[in-house]
């Protein structure tokens, strides 16, 4: 057994301008600058947990693009095969927050870094000493020719016996449910770990029922289907059998980046050898904690908090 073992994900990053105010984005003028994106707030979940962690990306090489580079080496990710790229523009996003909580999110991210990469450009030796390869739906997304840039690390992660995790985070504003839909069904085959959520789950086969969930694990020979529903908790499907964990209590402050928590959580536990029960709720215990700070990955819990957190509800030392 490794003394730590190592995850490797690929995606996009964006600096993400939260507004200073509430309301209609027109009326906004100033934001506070922040990181963001699926696969990144994942690398640095696994961080924090204490997992190697490895994320394969392409930045602009611009102001922007050195933001992110620089904060994510900093957490501790592993960025050898992050490039800055002359000519594209580091992707953008900024949000919209409404009296009630709700809001919106405005992407920038056309001609965005990420789209130089390709097929060929993916190295066997990217996934030397790597335990798991991780993939989310955003990357697959943003550009058609990513798809293409999935299945070939995946194809080289079960020649070398690497498990694959992938959550389908589906980004509507980026592709129709109609091009998800296709583009996870090719790779669905190859999946050992599904982690979605419940809105999701449905939206890509339609139903939601526990029988119609098994089936779809099974004929796919998906080794775990996890299903995520934030505060109501989350249910694991596996050999047969479901296993349910229910929600921790918190005050939510700002639900971003819960899932990729959750996602980094049932990794480490996953890795870790953990009971159907334990990862559960361990994975639940980082989204929950996720959601008690502002921000895309501030939330991101370090082990001992988690520990602490899941054994006593009422620590939340942050």
């Amino acid at each position: 057994m490794p003394d730590r073992f190592k995850v490797m994900t690929v995606g996009d990053a964006m600096i993400t301008f939260n507004p200073s105010v509430q309301g209609p984005l027109r009326f906004v003028e100033s934001f506070n600058r922040k990181v963001g994106g699926a696969e990144l707030n994942f690398a640095i979940g696994c961080a924090r947990l204490g997992l190697g962690s490895k994320w394969i990306s392409r930045l602009g090489k611009d102001e922007f693009g050195r933001v992110i580079y620089n904060f994510t080496r900093g957490e501790g990710v592993d960025v050898s095969e992050v490039k800055l790229v002359e000519g594209y523009p580091t992707s953008l996003n900024f949000k919209e927050i409404n009296g009630d909580g709700s809001g919106k999110t405005f992407y920038y991210r056309y001609h965005s870094p990420i789209t130089t990469m390709t097929p060929e450009k993916v190295k066997d030796e990217w996934f030397e000493e790597v335990d798991l390869l991780h993939l989310t739906g955003v990357f697959m997304a943003i550009d058609p020719n990513n798809l293409k840039v999935v299945k070939k690390m995946i194809e080289i992660a079960k020649d070398k016996g690497i498990p694959v995790s992938f959550d389908p985070n589906i980004r509507l504003k980026l592709w129709t449910i109609e091009e998800a839909r296709n583009a996870y069904n090719e790779i669905f085959p190859y999946v050992d770990i599904l982690l979605t959520g419940l809105d999701e789950i449905r939206l890509i086969i339609g139903k939601d029922s526990a029988e119609d969930l098994g089936k779809f694990a099974d004929q796919y020979g998906i080794q775990d289907l996890v299903i995520k529903d934030g505060a109501n908790g989350s249910r694991l499907y596996r050999e047969g059998n479901w296993v349910e964990a229910p929600g921790f209590s918190v005050n939510p402050i700002d639900t971003v980046g819960a899932g990729d928590g959750f996602d980094a959580g049932y990794v480490y536990g996953w890795l870790n050898g953990f009971t159907p029960a334990q990862l559960l709720r361990f994975a639940n215990g980082v989204g929950a904690l996720v959601t008690t700070v502002s921000g895309d990955n501030e939330g991101l819990p370090y082990l001992e908090e988690v520990s602490a957190f899941i054994n006593n509800e009422s620590i939340i030392e942050r």
